[in-house]
């Protein structure tokens, strides 16, 4: 595959260097097309070498090649990394003042952004509407991780894991140019993923054997789909997805006030997190003691909200989609229909879990359950495969 990869002018520019490398062990043919100011921080040689192939800022250079429409029309995947407020503000206003932003013109394949900024450049209402341009366009614009900043600041706007950007832009180009890889683009959805943890005392709590695998894989391709994704996570050791917010919880009641806020302007919401049904009555402030020659006191439970069915019956935007999951250890179908009845969502998936089934695996196998009475299923495969069939049918139901 040819990737062009553009570099503008922000301190984030040398963790691009790492980004380079995994395209081209991984087979990639790499072109760098940096800007003026990038060149401030990495300069030519090192891309040259890295790349093995000559790097030029502007249109004049190598004039004969034409190089401000050929480099566009050859690529089969353009990512910015660093994006700056800059190059977005000339991506989204069609301006082409150096070999770049002639690329970004020209490039008929997929489009990734990948920003890196100071918190108040991000949230900028300027910088916002510019994002909302270009993923309504189609471009794929993940968003900028949370943490160290230049200097000493920290927030919203750090450069994501290049390890991450990297797989993001192989999902985009394993689906391709002309398969709607972008088709969730201005898209706002919610997954949730993990298991909720419900304390008994300070060291003990109620819990199960969800690692948020499934949940993680919906947030990554749905945001390689171009889409703007909130991930809310409960117990969950995963690496964080490019491209997504992360919300951390802990317990029900945290996970419901997560959802429930960022599903006021959802398009869709996928509540694939295991949550739990019960919780303790009472919670003890220290460590419960086992008395020798004692029985141990009973564990009085009280449910827990139901999520999943409150979503559904008072959905908080026009035409918002609700997807619920149903972990089943017996009667998996027909406990799974009765589930979609009962909670009132739009689509269910289901799958039998237990005896090293779904739980902490790299692959899954499912039956997705409609509304409408239609039922799709997913062979055995990769979490993300399953993902990508889920969101087909959330984004028909969009269209």
């Amino acid at each position: 595959m040819n990737v062009v990869l553009g570099v503008s002018g922000g301190i984030a520019a040398y963790k691009a260097c790492e980004l380079l490398r995994r395209f081209s062990e991984s087979g990639h043919d790499v072109r760098v097309v940096p800007t003026a100011s990038a060149l401030h921080f990495v300069g030519a040689a090192t891309w040259s070498a890295l790349s093995g192939k000559p790097v030029a800022t502007e249109v004049w250079e190598g004039v004969h090649e034409v190089p401000h429409v050929r480099i566009g029309q050859h690529a089969d995947l353009l990512v910015i990394a660093p994006a700056t407020a800059d190059i977005m503000a000339k991506a989204a206003h069609g301006i082409a003042d150096d070999l770049l932003t002639n690329t970004l013109l020209t490039a008929r394949c997929p489009v990734v952004f990948a920003p890196a900024m100071h918190t108040e450049m991000w949230e900028h209402p300027a910088t916002q509407e510019n994002v909302a341009t270009l993923r309504r366009r189609g471009a794929v614009v993940i968003e900028p991780a949370v943490g160290r900043l230049t200097g000493v600041d920290t927030g919203k706007g750090r450069f994501p894991d290049p390890d991450a950007i990297f797989e993001l832009c192989r999902r985009v180009l394993t689906r391709g140019a002309d398969a709607g890889q972008a088709d969730l683009a201005g898209r706002h959805l919610v997954v949730s993923a993990g298991g909720t943890r419900e304390p008994l005392d300070p060291v003990r709590f109620l819990g199960n054997l969800s690692t948020g695998r499934q949940g993680y894989a919906l947030a990554a391709v749905a945001a390689a789909r171009g889409a703007r994704v909130t991930l809310v996570a409960a117990n969950t050791d995963l690496p964080d997805p490019a491209g997504v917010d992360l919300v951390r919880v802990g317990t029900a009641a945290e996970l419901r006030e997560a959802v429930l806020a960022a599903a006021a302007d959802a398009d869709a919401v996928v509540m694939a997190a295991a949550v739990a049904d019960f919780r303790p009555a009472h919670y003890k402030h220290v460590k419960i003691k086992k008395v020798e020659g004692e029985s141990p006191a009973p564990v009085e439970l009280v449910r827990n909200p139901d999520v999943l069915a409150e979503i559904s019956q008072q959905r908080q935007a026009p035409g918002q989609v609700v997807v619920g999951f149903a972990a089943e250890t017996d009667d998996v179908l027909a406990n799974g229909r009765a589930k979609l009845a009962r909670k009132g969502c739009d689509l269910l998936v289901v799958n039998e879990v237990g005896r090293g089934r779904a739980f902490g695996s790299a692959d899954n196998e499912a039956v997705i359950l409609s509304r409408d009475g239609s039922e799709t299923a997913v062979p055995f495969g990769p979490k993300a495969a399953l993902a990508d069939l889920l969101w087909d049918l959330v984004a028909e139901r969009l269209r």
